[in-house]
């Protein structure tokens, strides 16, 4: 048997000891039928949408989020299913697998490739789980977004972790829970998918709907370029940048400012948050504490408040002076600001966690929560 490359098909020429004719099959691309030619005269239908893919996050071979395992040369079932076009078809059993499971190995290399959003089998995906044991459903492209955008933990898992303990005294069983990284649509759930630590007796905004058209991650970014489309928003607000929408009248941050974002009171609480934490450590748990975002586990001593992690026979010192008030605090903290659109993705549920955490530590350090001027 012969096969013949034309335009758009394969020709099947018949052997003579061929018993029956072969249909034509169509194939992804080829070559005209005829020349001569230059490669960058051949049509290509998607050529901008690959164009747009190649210069986004998700196709940045070089990135950490891919190289990370190179030394191992295989990606961790465990992170595979995000760091990977190939351990997100093995995950949602796209490639012939059992689902919910990645049975690797994934080879390194590979990147959020176009495989991963555009597989027919993602319309069978009717349910995404959170870490908080959330089943969302989801339709389409939406169940991507939601398997890698959602953390890798929840407010759950840090309950679990202090269940039993004085709220206030260090324990060495306690280490610091991460929420992970772009942690979107955790952040877009809100109380319903119960990313954050919840304090008792406190209620939660649950999913930001936003204006009812903008429904759908793709309702605001473009989903080849990740870019934010800022047009649309200008239909309701008259402002210059996403960052500059404000949703509000009154001021969160306690400084009366309503002209600016609402980001800029979320970045303020987080600050004042982050201060907080500091204070904690050093005056109630004994230990004072240090954040550094460029390595993990992120908090680190700093007995001597130089602030810079303190380095021990083994390297850097991980901080050890975990209470279980400081920990669901500290976990707050790096959920909202693991999202860098969270004042679009769900400022209501961020506010929230974020002036439940201030509240819970200013007492302990002797602030005042009435004279900080936040609000919820």
């Amino acid at each position: 048997m012969v096969l013949f490359l034309t335009q758009g098909a394969v020709t099947v020429a018949q052997d003579a000891g061929d018993a029956a004719p072969l249909d034509e099959a169509i194939v992804p691309f080829a070559l005209p039928e005829s020349g001569p030619f230059n490669p960058e005269d051949i049509p290509i239908e998607n050529q901008q949408a690959i164009a747009d893919w190649f210069r986004s996050a998700h196709a940045d071979a070089a990135a950490e989020a891919f190289r990370h395992w190179d030394a191992d040369e295989a990606i961790s079932p465990a992170c595979a299913t995000c760091h990977s076009g190939e351990g997100f078809r093995d995950w949602h059993g796209l490639d012939g697998s059992e689902a919910g499971i990645v049975e690797g190995p994934i080879d390194t290399g590979g990147v959020v490739d176009c495989g991963t959003c555009h597989n027919a089998g993602l319309a069978e995906v009717e349910t995404v789980t959170f870490p908080s044991g959330l089943e969302h459903p989801v339709t389409g492209v939406e169940a991507a977004c939601m398997t890698c955008h959602q953390g890798r933990t929840a407010g759950v898992d840090v309950e679990e972790a202090i269940a039993g303990m004085e709220v206030d005294s260090p324990s060495p069983e306690l280490r610091f829970i991460n929420p992970h990284y772009a942690t979107a649509a955790a952040t877009w759930l809100g109380g319903y998918g119960g990313a954050g630590y919840h304090y008792d007796g406190a209620d939660y905004s649950g999913r930001f709907f936003h204006a009812r058209p903008v429904s759908t991650c793709n309702s605001c970014h473009e989903p080849h370029t990740l870019e934010v489309a800022f047009e649309p928003c200008l239909t309701c607000h008259q402002e210059d940048s996403p960052e500059a929408i404000r949703i509000a009248r009154q001021s969160y941050d306690g400084s009366g400012d309503t002209r600016a974002g609402i980001s800029s009171d979320i970045r303020a609480n987080a600050a004042l948050l982050l201060q907080l934490i500091e204070d904690y450590a050093a005056l109630v748990a004994g230990r004072p504490i240090v954040y550094d975002g460029t390595r993990y586990p992120y908090f680190f001593v700093d007995a001597n408040g130089d602030d810079r992690a303190d380095e021990g026979p083994d390297g850097l010192v991980a901080y050890d002076g975990w209470t279980p008030r400081l920990l669901r605090a500290a976990y707050n903290w790096k959920l909202v600001t693991s999202d860098p659109g969270n004042y679009a993705h769900n400022p209501p549920y961020v506010l929230e966690l974020l002036h439940d955490s201030i509240s819970d530590l200013a007492g302990p350090v002797g602030t005042e929560v009435g004279s900080l001027g936040i609000l919820r």
